[in-house]
């Protein structure tokens, strides 16, 4: 029952709600009593102790990471580059085919969102990219501050 109170707490993600990885558990102790004793009580404390045991060692807010491969008109090249700048990108590449510019970048998930119409404004429709899972990394302090507030 505590074993089950504690995976349920790991994979519902603890205080924000995210699930926590990397993570080894263990039990030292436990005392019964005979009244106060019962399975909701057991459940309780364990999910209490794992909550505390997370705000003490401190937390790592992983974000995740995406390959970005974007394919442009030269003559709209230097907007791309400053849009993705914008959006924390970090170009790994750029190179040439034919009369167009083929840059990759991995950028966080979150700062990806409407760069479909973003793209399209900015290359007048003929750029054209694709977006993969890459990694995960550490999310910068002001987003974890943000997303904690008073915790």
């Amino acid at each position: 029952m505590i074993e089950s109170a504690l995976y349920d707490e790991a994979r519902s993600g603890g205080t924000l709600g995210y699930p926590l990885i990397d993570v080894k558990i263990t039990v030292l102790d436990g005392v019964t009593h005979d009244t106060d004793s019962n399975e909701p009580a057991f459940s309780a404390a364990a999910t209490d102790a794992l909550r505390k045991a997370i705000h003490e060692a401190g937390m790592v807010l992983l974000e995740p990471i995406m390959k970005l491969e974007v394919v442009v008109p030269d003559d709209y090249f230097g907007d791309v580059i400053a849009d993705l700048n914008a959006r924390r990108a970090e170009i790994t590449a750029t190179h040439p085919r034919g009369r167009l510019r083929v840059l990759e970048a991995h950028v966080p998930l979150e700062r990806m969102f409407g760069y479909a119409s973003s793209v399209r404004s900015l290359s007048q429709g003929r750029a054209s990219y694709t977006l993969e899972p890459f990694a995960y990394a550490p999310a910068p302090e002001e987003r974890v501050r943000e997303l904690l507030g008073d915790f």
